[in-house]
């Protein structure tokens, strides 16, 4: 087995209850690929589910160390920054930064890795990717191509790869020392998508990713990298109700009856990312990063996309790929990731416009908030148009259940929408907006100083965690 104390493998979670199968995959994967790493879980568990379900943590076998950072030691560590900091006026910010959330979650893994390599993958990913069984060759600045496809058809394999191997090829290599098998160009674009604001063009059953020609510097390093990704596709909540209604039979919303098939592929690095997947991705932590931004909506990750703008950093797509399984426990129902997406693509908008400028930890940007009438009429008739079309799937439907189905679907949207009403609707959403953006603001400006605080504290001694007193996996072989 090979060791790297210098690395380590984090799995952010919200799902205590299931965790243990992901924890279990991905060390099954390092050991047969000779790796030797710890692994640790970050729970954004209440402490009422940490109780119920920790037991599940312990059950689990794996070759590699496993830690585990829940509610009782972020709550040391959070305390730990108050002292430290001196000033109880600064106590809430803090702990807004890390609250429970995407992005605050994220931020402890930042903090506990801090003069590391990391690589993280979400609870929900599985180390294999589903593969087209006779992969067709990819075209001129053709970097990737895949295809949705029904979960029950064939032509497809599940192929498994060295991911820690194909991340230590790149992170905190100059583009120089990159392997020579990677492309180099200035910007990926996706012919299904946006990718400045990850927003769908709209459903299509087949896409490709292009590499646009760019210099890159020889001395550039690269700061993060990501797989690319099988299973259920980086794709909007809109394109899962555009499948629901293409397929009579489905009577769920929330149910995926389609996987997402990697044709072929070839790693890359670029100057610009706009294809952050932080699901799948590795950072190089050895000198601090900046912070997900601390939202509970789903956009954490796009701090990342402008940051890595900078001259001098670079990211990379590695020769590898990783299978996404969307795991409906605790998600919201599918009207409510609609609303979240159209307030996420606002923001994105809104920051990218006004970005000032970004540093080694942080960024700036001057957007204050403010939802103009413009901006909330845009979202409604938008989705209004949504609206329409399921209605007039319901009035189509076959069958008394698919009506049923279709009819609940159209009065959760109305609600998730605030029934269309366009005052009573850019009410809330420019509270919403307002709210994010003054905590990404003050978040920012406060980060460094806690790097600063943790980076001399690891030094001395560890943060806090726990060793999870679970089993060794021997395979016939002593666990490291």
């Amino acid at each position: 087995m090979t060791s790297d104390d210098s690395s380590a493998f984090v799995i952010p979670t919200y799902r205590l209850r299931d965790v243990g199968e992901t924890v279990e995959a991905y060390d099954e994967n390092f050991w047969r690929n000779g790796h030797s790493i710890p692994m640790i879980v970050f729970d954004d568990s209440s402490m009422a589910n940490h109780r119920k379900y920790y037991n599940l943590l312990e059950q689990t076998k794996t070759h590699n160390d496993l830690f585990y950072v829940g509610p009782k030691e972020k709550e040391e560590f959070l305390s730990y920054l108050s002292r430290r900091l001196r000033d109880r006026k600064l106590d809430a910010l803090v702990r807004n930064l890390f609250r429970p959330s995407y992005g605050g979650n994220r931020n402890f893994t930042l903090m506990y890795t801090l003069g590391q390599f990391v690589v993280s993958s979400d609870d929900d990913m599985r180390p294999h990717a589903l593969i087209e069984d006779s992969p067709e060759s990819l075209t001129d600045e053709e970097v990737s191509r895949g295809k949705l496809v029904h979960n029950r058809s064939n032509g497809f394999t599940r192929k498994s790869y060295d991911i820690l191997a194909s991340f230590k090829d790149v992170l905190g290599k100059t583009a120089a020392e990159v392997p020579a098998n990677y492309e180099r160009g200035d910007v990926l674009v996706d012919t299904a998508m946006d990718l400045e604001t990850n927003a769908s063009n709209g459903l299509v059953r087949e896409n490709s990713v292009f590499l646009r020609p760019g210099r890159i510097a020889r001395t550039a390093v690269v700061k993060m990298a990501q797989t690319f990704r099988s299973g259920t596709n980086d794709i909007d909540a809109v394109d899962y109700l555009d499948m629901f209604l293409e397929d009579e039979q489905r009577l769920n919303a929330d149910e995926v009856n389609d996987v997402y098939v990697v044709i072929n592929f070839r790693p890359c690095i670029t100057n610009k990312n706009w294809r952050m997947d932080c699901g799948v991705a590795g950072y190089d932590n050895r000198f601090g990063l900046p912070p997900f931004f601390p939202t509970q909506l789903r956009f954490e990750d796009y701090i990342y996309r402008l940051w890595i703008q900078q001259p001098g950093f670079i990211a990379a797509h590695v020769d590898s790929a990783q299978t996404h399984i969307k795991n409906n426990y605790m998600r919201n129902p599918l009207p409510a990731e609609i609303f979240n997406e159209e307030i996420c693509t606002l923001l994105k908008n809104k920051i990218r416009s006004t970005l000032r400028r970004s540093d080694d930890l942080t960024i700036s940007f001057d957007y204050d908030g403010q939802v103009t009438a413009e901006d909330s009429e845009r979202i409604l008739d938008k989705i209004s148009t949504l609206q329409a079309r399921v209605r007039k799937a319901r009035e189509k439907a076959s069958s008394v259940d698919r009506r049923d189905a279709l009819g609940q679907f159209a009065a959760t949207l109305d609600r998730s929408f605030y029934n269309f009403e366009p005052d009573f609707f850019q009410q809330n959403v420019s509270r919403i907006v307002d709210d994010v953006v003054a905590l990404i603001h003050s978040s920012l400006e406060i980060w460094p100083s806690l790097v600063e605080i943790v980076y001399y504290r690891k030094n001395c001694r560890a943060l806090p965690m726990v060793q999870v007193k679970n089993k060794p996996r021997s395979n016939g072989k002593p666990a490291p």
